[in-house]
């Protein structure tokens, strides 16, 4: 952390939200242009050292310091805003006093974040209500500026930009965010509330699993010594020496002590999540295929916006398709769309065989705030859950997702938020599915969770349609990127989002954006229109209707080998696509990803070749069945 003098200070900081201890002794230094990332599960105080910095709760014990006449500005989770104010009104508030006339500063961070001037803050959405609160938050030029997941209901573009504004900041940053990618571009050291105990290192977070692996090797060799130690003082007390003199009733006091601290340190260790997905039976090859879809809203105004413009696309069994756009491109759009829960304007969206989605919705809608979470998992009453077909006691099943029993009859209002997706996580999963769509999964939870929800999503069997605007969630979890740009143009990248920036910035040895997204289109058509073929069975030969003509022995061989090469043509170009779909395909080796690709379009030029050649075969043997070929 940086050596200047400290703006912000912790010295023996007890925290406590009611009853419960967040953490005990607390000390940390923080100076001007330390850029911290405060880290740590749902529920450990992160919220809670932000408000205590901001002067909206007291610390219990110890002294919290920040320099005198120092200006703080904080962003929380869940602003309060005056309903009656405009949004200009409000961030303009936020001006320091000396420079209040420098009025275009608000107007360059409200276009910056897509907001209107003149609507009133009662009229927002919540995330258009945290967008205006982070407005405000910027301008207001402070020395110590603290952030609790400023990311949400950002798009990419506007966290690529934030980024920039916060990297530039020179003041002193503490940041609370799920978003690895952005804790690694903005943070120089990191601070991690971990167990009651806050951890501080002069790493940023890109060192932060290297950091905490250390310390937990560390923890375990301090417990496997602290053992060690057991096991020989348990061996002296067992040797029958008298437990009257004073020294061995010291030793004796010695072990209970050595044997409260080992229990103390089990009972400090991490709680283990445990999410499994309840898959149903399997679902048809084709999972969704849309073609040449469109969609299009009225402004207030009058005019026309085209959302989608003749968009077509196949998503197969497996599939993990990435959505991505700036905010107001119509991402939910196309999700509603493709799963038929919105008709388009044109076009069609045919489903496959045996289809059971679950569906993860941005606004959590779903949930019944006055219901308790017991409730909620079992609204028919009753104390267990049906997993997959497997009966779950219901603190058991919440146990999995890291609640106490304690919360089991406490109303869904009092979670937080990265609380309120466990559960819905919770729910969800417990049905069986074969296709998921998530829409912004990722807000308000922690990295932990992140990271096994990315390894449960990776073992699940089925179909993942995602909306996200997580770099970092989108590359370990998806095979392609559907990109809106905003204009009614959708284009799909094959791997995770890395891939599909390096596409579209068009590097030396790869392909485009523009080429790519041709020859996709092409290539999507042949692998529909080839695809609709194979699930109606391979080619062969039909039944003839007459004897009045029929094939030459080399025209007849042909037709009966064609099937053959049709299928292993398929076969081939199944393997490129998935080879072309590896996440860090395009990234790690873009001259092999090259060479796959012109391998992919001269396998798919073969097979239409090879599939049309069937149909002028078939059609001419049935045309001299029937008298009418020449």
């Amino acid at each position: 952390m940086a050596s200047n003098p400290p703006l912000v200070q912790f010295k023996d900081v007890r925290l406590a939200l009611g009853h419960e201890v967040l953490a005990e002794h607390v000390d940390a230094t923080l100076a001007r242009g330390d850029r911290a990332c405060l880290v740590g599960r749902n529920g450990s105080g992160k919220s809670t050292l932000l408000r205590a910095l901001a002067g909206e709760v007291e610390v219990d014990r110890g002294e919290l310091f920040i320099q005198p006449g120092a200006k703080t500005a904080y962003l929380p989770q869940q602003p309060d805003l005056p309903p009656e104010q405009t949004v200009h009104a409000y961030v303009t508030g936020g001006l320091p006093g000396d420079v209040a006339h420098e009025e275009h500063r608000v107007d360059q961070v409200l276009a910056r974040l897509d907001l209107e001037a003149g609507r009133r803050l009662g009229t927002l959405s919540g995330g258009e209500g945290r967008r205006a609160a982070l407005a405000r938050t910027l301008v207001s030029e402070p020395d110590v500026l603290l952030l609790d997941e400023p990311t949400n209901h950002l798009d990419l573009p506007t966290i690529e930009w934030l980024e920039g504004e916060l990297k530039r900041f020179r003041g002193t940053l503490i940041l609370v965010s799920h978003d690895r990618a952005f804790l690694r571009a903005v943070s120089n050291c990191t601070l991690w509330l971990d167990r009651g105990t806050l951890r501080t290192t002069d790493r940023g977070f890109e060192r932060f699993d290297q950091w905490a692996e250390e310390v937990r090797q560390a923890e375990a060799e301090q417990l496997y010594q602290l053992n060690k130690k057991i096991a020989r003082e348990a061996h002296w007390e067992h040797g029958g020496i008298s437990g009257r003199r004073k020294r061995n009733q010291r030793r004796l006091a010695e072990l209970q002590e050595l044997r409260q601290t080992r229990a103390e340190m089990l009972k400090a260790k991490p709680g283990e999540m445990s999410l499994q997905v309840a898959e149903a039976e399997r679902s048809g090859k084709t999972v969704i295929e849309a073609e040449r879809l469109s969609k299009g809203f009225e402004r207030e105004d009058g005019q026309r916006v085209e959302v989608v413009r003749d968009f077509s696309t196949r998503i197969r069994k497996g599939d993990r398709i990435g959505v991505i756009g700036p905010n107001g491109a119509g991402k939910t759009t196309l999700i509603k769309m493709l799963t038929g829960d919105l008709n388009p304007d044109s076009g069609q969206v045919r489903h496959g065989t045996n289809l059971q989605p679950i569906y993860f919705d941005q606004r959590r809608e779903s949930l019944d705030p006055e219901k308790t979470l017991w409730q909620t998992l079992a609204p028919g009453g009753g104390d267990t859950i049906d997993v997959g077909g497997k009966a779950r006691h219901v603190v058991a099943y919440l146990k999995d997702f890291l609640f106490e029993e304690g919360q089991a009859r406490q109303p869904v209002k009092a979670l937080s938020g990265g609380e309120t997706n466990r559960l819905l996580l919770a729910r969800l999963f417990a049905r069986r599915s074969n296709l998921i769509v998530m829409d912004e999964p990722t807000n308000d939870l922690d990295v932990e969770t992140l990271d096994l929800l990315v390894e449960v999503l990776g073992d699940y069997d089925g179909t993942l349609l995602l909306v996200s605007h997580d770099r970092d969630f989108l590359d370990k979890t998806v095979t392609s990127i559907v990109a809106m740009e905003g204009d009614g143009r959708v284009e799909e990248f094959p791997g995770g989002y890395t891939d599909a920036l390096s596409q579209r910035r068009g590097p030396k040895g790869g392909a485009r954006m523009g080429d790519k997204a041709k020859a996709d289109k092409k290539a999507g058509g042949q692998k529909a229109g080839s695809q609709r073929r194979g699930d109606q069975k391979a080619p062969g030969k039909r039944g003839s209707g007459g004897t009045q003509g029929k094939l030459s022995y080399k025209e007849q061989r042909e037709l009966d080998e064609l099937p053959a090469k049709i299928e292993k043509l398929q076969q081939g170009i199944d393997e490129l696509q998935a080879k072309l779909a590896e996440p860090d395909f395009f990234t790690r080796d873009p001259d092999g990803y090259q060479q796959a690709t012109e391998e992919l379009q001269r396998a798919q030029r073969a097979l239409d070749k090879a599939e049309t050649r069937w149909l002028e075969l078939e059609e001419r043997r049935e045309a001299l069945a029937q008298g009418t070929g020449s």
